[in-house]
């Protein structure tokens, strides 16, 4: 399990959030029709080099089947793990982005999902509604407390709006790795450690218009919706610093009502 021990430790991971905020804040108004998915890897991969980072998704996971690019670029009925490719972003789609940056050891981790163009009212509904389940997760982060408070808190307000729950992937420690102890799911089930100051974690609700239920495409790494049906994910890097929550990550929700 993650646990920063010292002010020199803190400084790090907020340094490499704060990168990746920053990353963030310049590739989020290219997201726009017409746009090909490759190009933000492209632009992505080259904005982490010249900032002096190392991309943390880019050849991860089994050595048969590394992930290919420094982002993942899911669209409308893609949840998470989407592979950047020369698919062209159309008007109305609901673009989920996810990145991670390595800086000197130091791991963050955040997504964010785009409208692009002007989405359907639906889409836009569920998009603010993913938001929100992200900052009610995160003000049930306190130091004492069981870790599931923070999956009751998503869970609970994603299930009031009638939408889907993903159980199968779920948020985790990082920090000195991409994935570490403990996992954060979106819904009460599994471990529930107290959490304690030190502990850092990504908190990343991944809600769908329909059902929760998903699959995995033949590329191996494609998370979509089992019913065709959209997804939203949004996702800070979140610490407990002196008995406080703190986002590591920075806001990048302003425009969104």
């Amino acid at each position: 399990m993650i646990r920063l021990k010292n002010e020199k430790q803190i400084d790090g991971i907020r340094k490499s959030c704060k990168m990746l905020s920053a990353m963030y804040r310049e590739l989020l108004p290219q997201v726009k029709p017409g746009l090909e998915t490759v190009e933000i890897d492209r632009w992505t991969r080259d904005w982490i080099k010249k900032a002096g980072g190392k991309p943390a998704f880019l050849g991860y996971g089994p050595a048969k089947n590394p992930f290919p690019a420094a982002i993942c670029v899911s669209i409308n009925n893609e949840v998470i793990h989407g592979i950047p490719s020369r698919r062209k972003i159309r008007e109305g789609d609901l673009v989920s982005l996810d990145c991670g940056i390595d800086l000197d050891g130091f791991i963050s981790d955040q997504a964010v999902s785009v409208e692009a163009g002007r989405v359907s009212g639906a889409a836009h509904a569920l998009n603010v509604a993913t938001r929100d389940c992200l900052y009610r997760g995160i003000a049930a982060v306190k130091a004492g407390d069981r870790l599931l408070q923070v999956s009751r808190a998503v869970q609970g307000h994603a299930l009031s709006l009638g939408y889907g729950v993903v159980h199968e992937f779920c948020g985790h420690g990082v920090g000195f790795a991409l994935h570490e102890d403990p996992q954060v799911p979106n819904y009460p089930h599994g471990p529930n450690p107290r959490m304690c100051n030190g502990l850092v974690i990504a908190i990343e609700p991944m809600i769908n218009m329909g059902s929760g239920e998903v699959g995995i495409l033949d590329d191996g790494w494609t998370v979509v919706t089992a019913d065709d049906r959209i997804s939203a994910h949004w996702e800070h890097t979140v610490a407990l610093i002196h008995d406080r929550a703190e986002i590591l990550t920075d806001a990048l929700d302003q425009d969104l009502a």
